[in-house]
């Protein structure tokens, strides 16, 4: 790929990097990614895509701007308040960088539309803040043959991991054959209310922007196919003592969607509305 002058000093940085160079550069320009929600998480994820040059990126979610949000949601601005989230990160990003393709797509990922959705993109970094949405993505993901960045936060909490795991002989390039699932760690979603919300329980504004920063590398990482991949891993992060854990995950053989012998075959599963 011919970069133009502009770009060549744009990407300076990121071409310097011998893991990187111009390959690398041209791989994030060439790439797809869905950002599944535009709030804490989205946020910084969505500003460092952009700003990496990441070439076609898509954000889907249905809510709008609150004063709520801008504690550490800072994609969004105190004068974009009521504006569609999609709407206000579309702005953001074209001012960060116009090298990028932002399509707002304002909404919600249903059973319906998720593998459809899905399957445009050559990754998927979920950012939502509720477990039906999670699992739903997981799933989708899954059964799309999609690589999914997974990022979490609650209070002072963080985790992270890449899920990219593939069913037996339908494996996909950069794909983990032995990889984990979402439901390999979570096996179904808690029972309403037993886990709060961020809006119940708060959330600490700047460890969102870590985890959300940390989720971002690793979609570049595994859009370029370097370094080591967090699949099989969960990194948790706490605030407080400001300690990072790294737990090895494995496939679990009666997982119901990518074990031995699966339950979960398509998203009929799932509750409309999700």
């Amino acid at each position: 790929m011919d970069f133009t002058e502009e770009q060549i000093k744009r990407y300076a940085r990121h071409i310097l990097l011998r893991e990187v160079g111009g390959e690398g550069q041209a791989k994030l320009l060439g790439a797809r990614v869905l950002i599944i929600g535009a709030g804490g998480l989205g946020a910084p994820l969505l500003l460092y895509l952009a700003a990496a040059g990441v070439g076609a990126i898509a954000v889907i979610d249905d809510d709008t701007v609150e004063l709520s949000n801008l504690q550490r949601q800072i994609v969004h601005t105190t004068a974009r308040i009521g504006m569609a989230k999609v709407d206000s990160a579309v702005r953001a990003l074209g001012d960060i960088n116009p090298d990028v393709t932002v399509t707002p797509i304002k909404g919600r990922i249903t059973a319906d539309n998720a593998l459809e959705l899905i399957s445009q993109y050559d990754l998927v970094a979920d950012g939502s803040d509720n477990f039906a949405t999670r699992f739903l993505v997981n799933d989708a993901c899954y059964l799309a043959q999609k690589p999914l960045v997974s990022g979490a936060i609650l209070r002072f909490d963080g985790q992270l991991s890449t899920f990219k795991g593939y069913p037996p002989g339908k494996g996909y390039p950069g794909g983990d054959e032995n990889g984990p699932c979402y439901r390999c760690l979570y096996r179904e979603p808690p029972p309403p209310g037993q886990i709060p919300s961020c809006a119940e329980a708060g959330v600490m504004g700047a460890l969102c922007g870590a985890i959300g920063s940390l989720q971002a590398n690793e979609v570049l990482k595994e859009l370029m196919g370097i370094g080591e991949s967090l699949s099989g891993s969960l990194l948790i992060f706490d605030g407080l003592a400001t300690t990072f854990r790294k737990i090895k995950l494995k496939r679990d053989p009666d997982c119901p969607l990518c074990g031995a012998h699966p339950s979960i075959t398509d998203l009929s599963g799932h509750a409309a509305g999700h």
